[in-house]
């Protein structure tokens, strides 16, 4: 199969040139007209699929940090999420659900969705994502404790692999209090209620 590019160009090469390079090796012709812009819409789709990179969780909830005294559980559910598995480049999606008890400073509500956005558009493991997301916000606020729970499906198990269509996959990470059985119970019992009453 001929190739376009040889080891000693790789260096200078583009992120187009690479794309045309690939689909030349899976068997295609890159000059057909529907492929023709292909190397340029995946460029541009990558860079917005891995835009997490450029972005500093610290200051994605530094602006929006406020002194309050409540000291209960704050709970932000339901974070439709999308990111790339780092093992096949395929996506995962699912939501993401967070708690946290403030202990004298609360995060603005839309920075919590923001911050997964931060974490997911990166290439990831939905177990190494789902620690980030509770220890940014430890991190920040120092509350008395981080929940965060994550339910996904993975495009590499449902396409590919073992292709089942109807798994899904469930991670947490709980620091401070959510250790605790009561507090990891209640924060638990409010993400499985699906029925709101707005």
């Amino acid at each position: 199969m001929q190739t376009i590019l040889d080891s000693e160009s790789l260096a200078s090469t583009t992120f187009q040139e690479l794309t045309r390079e690939m689909l030349v090796r899976l068997g295609e012709d890159p000059e057909r007209d529907g492929l023709k812009q292909t190397p340029e819409r995946m460029e541009r789709s990558m860079q917005y699929l891995t835009k997490g990179y450029q972005e500093n969780p610290e200051e994605t909830l530094l602006g929006a940090m406020f002194d309050v005294a409540y000291d209960e559980m704050v709970i932000v559910k339901d974070i439709e999420m999308f990111s790339l598995c780092e093992h096949h480049l395929l996506p995962f999606f699912g939501k993401v659900h967070v708690a946290y008890i403030p202990q004298g400073k609360v995060i603005g509500l839309s920075k919590v969705p923001r911050l997964v956005d931060v974490f997911s558009r990166r290439l990831q493991v939905q177990e190494r994502l789902t620690t980030q997301i509770a220890e940014a916000i430890d991190k920040a606020i120092k509350p008395l404790g981080v929940g965060v729970v994550i339910e996904a499906r993975h495009l590499c198990m449902m396409m590919r692999g073992v292709e089942k269509q109807h798994s899904s996959t469930i991670t947490s990470s709980m620091l401070g209090a959510f250790r605790g059985k009561e507090t990891r119970d209640e924060f638990l019992a409010l993400i499985r209620a699906r029925d709101t009453p707005f």
